[in-house]
């Protein structure tokens, strides 16, 4: 039987996202287990319209920290909505790159043992099939995935 110790709950901020996170909140409080918040910033964004807008390294990487820092920001008041979040231990991370990537990479670096992932993203088009991030996830994953909705 599956008693996890560590959830991993990736969010891009939508309502699918804080439907997992109240779903990981309670398996978390259930167990006793960590949960770790996870928000990818997409690096491949970040590139292609900085390095068109700003050639200044320095700026860039003022612009990366601030997009950090908001994320970081972000994610916290995120937990903060969820009462339960109190009562477990949480944390939040922010990391830059594809984002399934960067989920499985956490997951493996963390020692996750049950992530929790929304099966729909903030893009208009997932309406009509599963996430393309969940899907990636949920392909390529060690450990079991529950899908929410």
């Amino acid at each position: 039987m599956l008693r996890p110790t560590k959830i991993l709950v990736p969010t891009d901020f939508s309502e699918s996202s804080d439907r997992a996170l109240a779903q990981g909140l309670d398996i978390a409080q259930q167990y006793n287990a960590e949960l770790i918040l996870l928000h990818v910033l997409p690096e491949d964004i970040y590139r292609s319209g900085l390095e068109l807008i700003f050639l200044d390294e320095k700026a860039r990487h003022e612009i990366r920290e601030q997009a950090t820092d908001w994320a970081q920001e972000s994610l916290q008041k995120q937990l903060g909505n969820f009462p339960k979040s109190k009562e477990v231990e949480a944390a939040a991370h922010v990391r830059w790159g594809v984002p399934y990537d960067e989920i499985l990479k956490e997951e493996e670096e963390q020692k996750i043992d049950l992530v929790v992932i929304a099966s729909l993203g903030r893009s208009e088009i997932s309406r009509y099939f599963i996430g393309s991030v969940a899907r990636n996830v949920l392909k390529s994953s060690k450990c079991p995935v529950l899908l929410t909705k």
